[in-house]
């Protein structure tokens, strides 16, 4: 089973840690000076809060977190079958987790990210460059969005 996956850009860390534990009930399950993420069953949802996103308050990008490898790879076969072009990353350090992913942008622009989650890491890892779902989008002749 897959879990939906949103990631939000927020101005205060601590205030938006209270906020949603609150919300949903539960405390994070990951909390770091710069990141929080709740790992919840109802919904299924892996909901995600830092101040790293290039000053991005908001959405910053939403997902599908995979169980497996297999798993992975049908998500990432039927996104490219939609006709965007995808970025693959095969092995990341991201949001405190290492595991692999694939980018791609909806028409609109919208960043999606599918992923498997392998470990955990001590760092934050790599921050995506977008500009690469925006080079890929506007040389398949894609109409190119940024915000």
């Amino acid at each position: 089973m897959k879990r939906m996956h949103i990631h939000l850009g927020v101005e205060d860390l601590a205030s938006s840690v209270r906020f949603y534990t609150s919300l949903f009930g539960v405390t994070p399950t990951v909390l770091e000076a710069d990141y929080a993420k709740w790992a919840l069953e109802d919904p299924r949802v892996n909901f995600a809060i830092s101040n790293r996103c290039e000053s991005r308050v908001g959405v910053d990008h939403l997902g599908i977190q995979c169980e497996d490898k297999a798993s992975l790879t049908e998500q990432a076969t039927r996104l490219a079958d939609a006709g965007q072009p995808v970025v693959h990353q095969e092995s990341t350090v991201c949001c405190y987790a290492t595991g692999q992913k694939v980018w791609v942008s909806d028409p609109q622009g919208i960043p999606w990210e599918t992923f498997v989650t392998e470990g955990n890491s001590t760092e934050f890892g790599e921050n995506f460059d977008r500009d690469l779902l925006n080079e890929k989008r506007t040389s398949a002749g894609k109409q190119e969005k940024c915000c």
